[in-house]
């Protein structure tokens, strides 16, 4: 247990605000990195992929390791490379060097979530209570993706693109200190082998995948790195699980995979959809509307606050409704607030034409993030928690980069050789495709959340669990 609950899960949730404001409030100021490092418009989604993929890559290795080596060690870990990482995206005035700085940020990222969130897992009692607290903890991660477009718009405006890295030192500074405060010290933990060869062979045939799915429409799927990418990605994918199978000590353990299966797939889709709608609606806000850096994060303010009433009601749906139930709600939330986002794209809209597709879509964000996460570390035991975060957000992160790839190839496809009016109309027409395409493909959802199997639930008046109806097939 924690020394001081109410404290430490404030803690946590301002762990899980740092990693995923960190997706979002890069958005904002890519305009401006791309003129000043010198990516192209196809390029410049590295800078987003190349968290996802090696946050991503390593969150099973990061949940391994705080499982096995404690899991206040693996929180302070993970803050230190994400500050160090950080503090070299600050200073990068290269494309690589700027790569380079996202990746060991997603890094740091892989081995900070799973600690936090099993954290949260063993802290609170499965049930009401734990369920409170995941909403706490979701909340703040939900709200981190909306308010970092705010915060990133702010800290351009006012101090350039640079200052969205170097935000984070002072935070994980503070969050570091903290750790020692609030956590209780590791105990002795069991003894464990890290599974090297399943890091090695599920990371890089990750990265290959999204690779691949991303250098595809630049440079042809029959070329030679295209074809060479994704043969390496297959064969690489399939040796991590035939290692994990073999493994005694895996990083995913195929019974808890299949366990967790349908969640796994939501949680996939969640990531490739309704999390990157929040990209083509920045660039569309300032390539098309030509908002600035700063209006274009104020924007999200109305997104921040239903994200946030969203979570609070999910909370109680979830101890009403159910699990599924209360899922299957947030992702047809999310599907027609994409669509009516999508209506609202014109080129001669404005925040209005866009406000309710803002605020539905927002209610899907905030009622589906705490809800995925609450079903993956529902009847998991304890010393499988790290693991099971770490498989739920893996698939949020690869689901994440693989979508962001092939939505991007939609966005730009019509755009090549234009410049001026015929630019902008034909940006518009790509983003807005782009997000009813997302909006469609967020549907998909559905079909793994119904086949969900009985999700132990709350029963609101006396705190026990009650088991919730399957579905009918």
């Amino acid at each position: 247990m924690l020394k001081r609950p109410a404290t430490a899960l404030a803690l946590l949730a301002f762990s899980s605000l740092i990693t995923s404001l960190d997706f979002t409030i890069i958005y904002v100021a890519l305009p401006d990195i791309a003129r000043d490092v010198g990516f192209s418009a196809h390029s410049m989604q590295w800078v987003v992929s190349s968290y996802a993929v090696f946050f991503g890559g390593l969150l099973l290795l990061g949940g391994r390791s705080a499982d096995l080596l404690g899991r206040r060690r693996m929180f302070v870990l993970g803050m230190v490379l994400f500050g160090a990482a950080s503090l070299l995206g600050g200073f990068a005035t290269t494309t690589t060097a700027l790569i380079a700085a996202r990746a060991i940020q997603g890094i740091g990222a892989a081995v900070l979530f799973p600690a936090t969130l099993s954290l949260v897992n063993t802290m609170f009692e499965e049930g009401k209570q734990r369920i409170r607290a995941l909403a706490v903890w979701a909340g703040a991660g939900a709200g981190g993706l909306s308010l970092g477009a705010l915060l990133g718009g702010v800290l351009t405006s006012a101090f350039g693109w640079q200052a969205v890295f170097l935000v984070n030192v002072p935070l994980v500074i503070a969050g570091t200190a903290a750790a020692f405060l609030v956590l209780r010290a590791d105990g002795p933990r069991d003894r464990g082998r890290f599974d090297v060869p399943g890091a090695l062979t599920g990371t890089v045939g990750t990265t290959l995948l999204v690779f691949t799915v991303a250098q595809g429409p630049e440079t042809g799927w029959t070329s030679a790195p295209v074809l060479g990418g994704g043969v390496l990605a297959v064969v690489l994918l399939a040796s991590f699980l035939v290692i994990e199978a073999r493994s005694s000590g895996p990083l995913m353990p195929l019974r808890l995979a299949r366990k967790l299966a349908p969640v796994l797939a939501v949680i996939f889709v969640f990531g490739a959809t309704m999390q990157n709608v929040v990209y083509f609606l920045t660039l569309f806000l300032q390539n098309v509307w030509r908002y600035s850096a700063l209006v274009t994060g104020l924007v999200f303010l109305s997104l921040s606050a239903v994200i946030a009433v969203a979570n609070f009601i999910a909370e109680r749906l979830i101890v009403r409704i159910g699990i599924r139930t209360t899922l299957i709600s947030g992702l047809l939330l999310g599907a027609v607030g994409g669509a009516l986002l999508a209506a609202g794209m014109v080129t001669d809209g404005s925040y209005w034409t866009i406000l309710t597709g803002i605020l539905v879509y927002g209610a899907g964000m905030g009622t589906v993030f705490p809800t995925v996460f609450a079903a993956a570390g529902t009847g998991v035991a304890e010393q499988e928690q790290g693991s099971a975060g770490g498989l739920a957000n893996t698939s949020m992160q690869v689901g994440t980069g693989v979508g962001l790839a092939v939505l991007v190839g939609i966005a730009n496809a019509g755009s090549a050789g234009l410049d001026g009016d015929a630019l902008r109309i034909a940006t518009a027409d790509g983003l807005r495709t782009t997000v009813v395409v997302a909006a469609a493909l967020t549907l998909l959802g559905l079909l793994a959340a119904v086949l969900l199997p009985s999700r132990r639930t709350v029963n609101a008046d006396n705190d026990t669990t009650a088991a919730e109806p399957v579905a009918a097939a």
